[in-house]
């Protein structure tokens, strides 16, 4: 068995940008969900208050309501070992609860440059595992996964762009302009994408950084799904919904993290 992590997305999309909906898309035959929300919203969570780790998409919902927080859309992310544990880097409310993994091994994790999606003082970023910690960047929130699918523009050098591998997935990316994307194939698509052509769906959607984060088991939930029986999942990733003040400030972008 692969190590796998699994992170959840909550989404919310603020007042001004459309609904909060996944939006479908047909890219090459193949049918997507995609959701683009902004970088300050977001935030990690693998554990409650007490320690205890959430598993399914209706525990995530289920704790960040009792906190007050409004719950939009839950997604699965990356990559996690047996029990459920992150098998590489999570920080979650600025605590760093499992270390960076720069190990070699088996399986999409291990796949370098695999890579980690963060969100900083300087807003919302994908970069290489050994990018990282990057210079006067305070990271709250962070997971590792793997592979990137893009860097600076460019798909992995791993990927064949005719390959069958066809399967289902899901994966993270930020926009040019810092807004950070989330996207999974549709269950019910007549076609699957090879990591190429899921490399090359981000590109489309103006990503120049993107991390794949799981596969089969991956499922994105909204609204009255949200109290609906999952998969089991790892780490979790929770986007929330702005005060009023932050709404109303400039968005945080990924300029000026290094390149």
């Amino acid at each position: 068995m692969n190590p796998r992590i699994i992170l959840v997305i909550i989404a919310l999309v603020l007042p001004g940008m459309g609904g909060a909906a996944p939006e479908q898309k047909i890219v090459d035959g193949v049918t997507y969900q995609v959701l683009v929300v902004p970088a300050d919203a977001v935030r990690m969570v693998w554990k409650d208050a007490d320690g205890k780790q959430l598993r399914t998409i209706p525990e995530v919902a289920r704790d960040l309501e009792a906190q007050g927080v409004v719950v939009d859309t839950l997604m699965n992310g990356g990559i996690f070992e047996p029990g459920g544990v992150p098998s590489g880097l999570l920080i979650q409310d600025g605590r760093q609860l499992r270390p960076v993994n720069r190990d070699a091994g088996e399986g999409n994790f291990f796949l370098k440059p695999n890579g980690i999606f963060l969100i900083g003082s300087k807003g919302g970023a994908v970069i290489g595992t050994e990018e990282f910690p990057l210079p006067g960047v305070e990271v709250r929130q962070a997971v590792q996964s793997g592979p990137l699918l893009l860097r600076h523009g460019k798909i992995h050098p791993a990927f064949n762009a005719g390959s069958a591998s066809r399967l289902h997935r899901n994966g993270v990316g930020v926009t040019k302009d810092g807004r950070v994307v989330l996207a999974i194939t549709d269950f019910k698509s007549q076609k699957f994408p090879n990591l190429h052509g899921f490399a090359e769906l981000f590109r489309s959607l103006g990503c120049d950084d993107a991390l794949f984060l799981d596969g089969d088991i991956s499922q994105m939930h909204s609204g009255a799904d949200l109290t609906k029986q999952s998969n089991q999942f790892g780490s979790i990733i929770a986007v929330i919904k702005l005060a009023k003040s932050d709404q109303d400030a400039p968005a945080r972008t990924t300029r000026p993290l290094p390149k």
